[in-house]
């Protein structure tokens, strides 16, 4: 049986590992490694969001009914964390470090928050709620991309 928590769980932390040495890399001044790191996780990033909203969302709706409950807020911070990734890439290509600064300690509480409450209330209510077909290809999408 797939559950989604643990798989989810890691790749928030992986993608946070990710954001870390980005932040590292600015920090030391590596501008080509941290544009490099930068679109590896804009990427990573972009593929976990759009794995939750075409499969887990939608399943989790159609079992509980709830179109304007959890799922909805969850895309509503994923649009945010959309807008701050996309601040960064004029920063990044300034190198201009103060302004990514801000921008990344802004996306950094979005993202400690969002995953949060992913991790302790979503993913478990996934994990109970929705068919393993669709846990399998949720997981599927988020390890590949397809």
């Amino acid at each position: 049986m797939v559950e989604l928590t643990p798989i989810f769980t890691a790749d928030h932390k992986h993608c946070d590992q990710r954001f870390a040495g980005l932040e590292h890399a600015v920090a030391e001044g590596d501008w080509g490694l941290a544009n490099s790191l930068y679109r590896q996780f804009q990427d990573e990033m972009l593929r976990h969001m759009a794995t939750e909203e075409e499969i887990l969302f939608p399943a989790f709706e159609q079992v509980t009914g709830q179109a304007q409950g959890p799922t909805r807020v969850m895309c509503m911070e994923h649009e945010q964390m959309r807008e701050l990734l996309q601040e960064m890439s004029p920063a990044l290509a300034a190198q201009d470090a103060g302004a990514l600064a801000g921008i990344a300690e802004t996306l950094l509480i979005f993202m400690q928050q969002h995953n949060m409450k992913e991790e302790q209330v979503l993913y478990p209510m996934l994990d109970e709620m929705v068919a393993e077909s669709t846990r399998q290809e949720a997981v599927g999408k988020l390890a590949h991309g397809a």
